[in-house]
């Protein structure tokens, strides 16, 4: 089966339609193994929960960053667009596929079909590259930890506009003709037309999956390795510590990239199986769990990221107990030994809530 676009406002098919087929009407992408009442049902609750949950985990994150002056340092300026593009993707994106799944059909036409692919890939392209940017930029703040400037945030906002033209650049190709955006999985979402065969739409799907999904994990995995092996070797000055610090780190690592893989691989490699594979491999059922789990990027970014950072954490708690400063003061991180600070740069969101974390302060001699 091929799904096409047939005309401005109506999708259509090369086949009969589904079972579910009086769920659907005008303008309603089609699938003969489309998801049934139940299905839809499952889907739409999956989706009200990614977007109540993505907009108050990013929500809060925003605002905390806006609250407290504390928290405005270069490196945290990309936890914030993360934050800020999974928030997009929350308010531009999930409620009209949730709205779509409610009724079992799409509900705004062939533009919003369009508007909805291009803008999901959008953001989404932008919260994965900033993942791997801040990975790259935790290494850095390690390895040149003496010549960081904590006031610089020159850097920090030229990465930002980096990631945001980047996801430009591989996501406007499908409206000017290379590939396409279009309806997928049981006609409630869209995206990227993975089934279709011509040269233009492989060698496209093939550039998305190499640039925006596979480099970014390889530069994860490459600058949270090195960061690893720097923290081994400091271990040497101060031994007592070394093992916690780099099982700690570890269990960060295996957390960060084991996230990455669950909740964008499944997709991509979806993505792949229909476009060499062809569309009957890979039923409109089977395809709602990989776009599921793309969506639900949202909801755990600021968890793993933010919420799990100390000093974020703190001033957290200040907000919710109405506090002016948190209950630890940054002023506190100028106490500890250098040595301690270098391997706290290393340091990501832990498995507990109050374990090894990435600490920052907006001072500039700090590590001196």
């Amino acid at each position: 089966m091929v799904i096409h676009i047939g005309g401005v406002h109506n999708f259509s098919t090369a086949e009969s339609a589904p079972p579910d087929a009086s769920l659907r009407g005008p303008g309603a992408p089609e699938a003969p193994d489309g998801l049934s009442r139940g299905g839809h049902t499952a889907v739409a609750v999956c989706l009200g929960f990614i977007l109540v949950a993505g907009i108050v985990n990013n929500s809060l994150s925003l605002l905390v960053f806006a609250r407290f002056r504390c928290l405005w340092t270069p490196i945290n300026v990309v936890l914030l667009n993360i934050s800020l593009s999974d928030a997009l993707v929350c308010v531009f994106g999930t409620p009209l596929s949730f709205a779509a799944s409610l009724h079992g059909r799409w509900l705004i036409g062939e533009s919003g079909c369009r508007w909805y692919g291009f803008a999901n890939s959008f953001f989404g392209i932008v919260s994965l590259v900033s993942l791997s940017v801040l990975s790259y930029e935790r290494y850095v703040t390690v390895l040149r930890s003496s010549q960081v400037d904590m006031s610089d945030f020159r850097k920090a906002w030229l990465c930002v506009g980096g990631c945001w033209l980047y996801a430009l650049l591989w996501t406007l190709p499908p409206l000017l003709g290379w590939s396409s955006y279009g309806p997928e999985g049981p006609g409630t979402t869209c995206s990227v037309q993975w089934h279709l065969r011509s040269p233009s739409s492989v060698s496209y799907v093939v550039c998305l999956f190499l640039f925006c999904l596979l480099l970014p994990l390889l530069l994860m995995l490459y600058s949270y390795a090195r960061i690893l092996i720097t923290v081994r070797r400091m271990g040497k000055i101060n031994p007592v510590t070394a093992q916690r610090r780099e099982q700690a780190l570890l269990r960060m690592m295996v957390t960060l990239v084991s996230c990455y893989l669950l909740c964008w691989m499944p997709y991509g490699v979806m993505a792949l199986i229909t476009t060499f594979g062809g569309a009957r491999l890979v039923t409109p059922s089977t395809s709602v769990v990989p776009s599921i789990l793309a969506k639900f990027s949202t909801v755990i970014n600021p968890v793993i990221y933010v919420f799990f950072n100390n000093q974020f954490y703190r001033c957290l708690m200040a907000l919710l107990r109405c506090r002016a400063e948190p209950l630890q003061s940054v002023q506190e991180v100028r106490a500890t030994p250098r040595s301690q600070r270098l391997s706290a740069l290393a340091r990501g969101p832990p498995s507990g809530r109050h374990g090894l974390v990435v600490r920052y302060t907006p001072h500039a001699n700090v590590a001196q």
